[in-house]
């Protein structure tokens, strides 16, 4: 039976937005019978060892294989070993050149193990070779849409913004099924001119290529035209099994039960105050940083909407206490907010596990992209999906950017809170859809939706390649 049984190694990257939708996916696999284990180092593993420790106990085959991060030889205190905790360019600068330095101890590890597949997050192009070496299949793991990396494949290839006379003229992406228009600002800027960061993607889009395919965290429903595109156009085989972080929950006991709501009973209590679909959920994401011009604006704005919200704000971005709001410090019980029929719309950063949660829940969404691929996905949910409202956000800044920074007002922010959570009739229409988006989601994941079955069709495969291997190798032997 051990020969049988398909073993896959996990290889996430560290920052939240990669790593959660990975180990996600990494449970997944286990609990539809696969062995897996995830490579990762100390401090990382203790944001989801407990998920992991619950499934093992629970009889699925997975485990966290751990290595050390090099936290001496780059000049970093222990623990901090996540691209999040890079608050200043020195430390981040710091943070990266040590995730590059855990590539040699992967390699021997990879040796160790002898998986019949590795899974890894697109930013190591390096595990294609690692991959050949060991004559199994790499696949590579995208954690954002199938709209973005269409989009920005196509961007990249015929650089149509390129000659245009200003940066904020309009250029339309080529070879997209919808009339997608951005400006140049709206591009990373790695995309815009040469940076050091040019080539390291240059080569991480190369990888992909030679991979045995792409998994993304999305659904057939959610995206079927840029998923055909992808496969067809760009020519990459790709499957598609999310959303990853529904799936996982529907197994879990989320463990908001009366018994234990604990330390979130006030926010539940307030939030049983409110009429239905009233509350606006306002979260940045983990890596956002915002300036104090820009909280205020944000706070005048919520404040000037009349509508309640709840506001997750980072300890040190302090501000006024709020009359119609109710504001969290640092960490929010997430799905519990979107999941409560007061809450009816969601202030987001376009960073796709937000947007999934979201829709999960069949909540519109006010976009407010901040950097990355972010632009993209605002694109998808305003232009395509119909269920966004853009707050008006118009450049690419990564957080620690050194450079002017282009603040949203407070008459637009009303103006799109209005839009999406007043009794017009454009919102009514988008929560519709979200809604049914939603169900679409839900449907997916069970026996004989798409995502259920693309997934069961990937670990038939991978369990062929591995049975056709080991023939190869007895052939051989013989």
């Amino acid at each position: 039976m051990e020969s049988q049984q398909l073993n896959v190694t996990f290889l996430p990257f560290p920052t939240p937005g990669h790593m959660i939708s990975m180990i996600d996916t990494a449970r997944l696999f286990a609990k539809h019978g696969v062995n897996v284990t995830i490579i990762t180092t100390h401090a990382n593993a203790s944001t989801f060892q407990k998920s992991v420790d619950c499934d093992f106990n629970s009889g699925y085959s997975i485990k966290t294989h751990l290595i050390q991060f090099p936290s001496a030889q780059v000049g970093l205190p222990d623990g901090i070993e996540n691209i999040k905790d890079g608050t200043t360019r020195e430390i981040l600068g710091k943070i990266s050149h040590g995730i590059m330095m855990l590539q040699d101890q992967i390699e021997i590890l990879f040796q160790d193990l002898q998986p019949d597949c590795i899974i890894t997050d697109m930013t190591y192009p390096w595990t294609v070779e690692s991959a050949a070496k060991l004559n199994i299949p790499r696949i590579y793991f995208y954690s954002s849409s199938y709209f973005s990396n269409c989009a920005s494949y196509f961007v990249r290839k015929y650089r149509p913004h390129d000659n245009l006379v200003s940066d904020t003229q309009k250029f339309t992406v080529p070879c997209l099924p919808h009339t997608i228009e951005m400006t140049p600002l709206q591009l990373a800027d790695w995309i815009r001119v040469k940076t050091s960061a040019t080539g390291a993607f240059g080569a991480m889009f190369e990888s992909e290529k030679r991979s045995f395919g792409t998994l993304y965290n999305s659904f057939h429903e959610l995206e079927s035209d840029y998923e055909k595109l992808g496969k067809t156009t760009i020519g990459i085989k790709s499957w598609s099994i999310g959303p990853v972080s529904a799936w996982i929950n529907k197994d879990d006991d989320k463990g908001y039960t009366e018994k234990n709501i604990g330390k979130d009973q006030e926010l539940v209590n307030w939030l049983n105050s409110k009429e239905n679909e009233s509350v606006l959920y306002v979260s940045f994401g983990s890596l956002t940083r915002l300036s104090h011009e820009q909280i205020a604006e944000i706070a005048h704005g919520l404040e000037n909407s009349g509508h309640n919200f709840i506001w997750v704000v980072r300890e040190k971005d302090k501000d006024d206490e709020s009359k119609k709001g109710y504001i969290i410090w640092n960490w929010a019980p997430q799905l519990l907010i979107l999941d409560h029929p007061a809450t009816g719309g969601i202030v987001t950063h376009c960073g796709w596990n937000s947007i999934l949660e979201s829709l999960n829940s069949g909540l519109p969404m006010i976009t407010w992209p901040i950097f990355a691929e972010q632009f993209y996905n605002e694109k998808l949910l305003v232009d395509v999906l119909k269920i966004g409202v853009a707050v008006g956000s118009k450049v690419n800044q990564f957080w620690l950017s050194i450079g002017e920074e282009v603040v949203v007002r407070r008459e637009e922010i009303v103006k799109a809170v209005e839009i999406l959570m007043g009794s017009g009739q454009e919102g009514k229409v988008m929560r519709m859809r979200a809604k049914k988006l939603g169900d679409a989601a839900k449907k997916t994941i069970e026996e004989g939706g798409d995502s259920y079955n693309n997934l069961i069709q990937l670990i038939d495969e991978l369990k062929s390649l591995k049975i056709a291997r080991e023939l190869e190798k007895t052939r051989l032997d013989n």
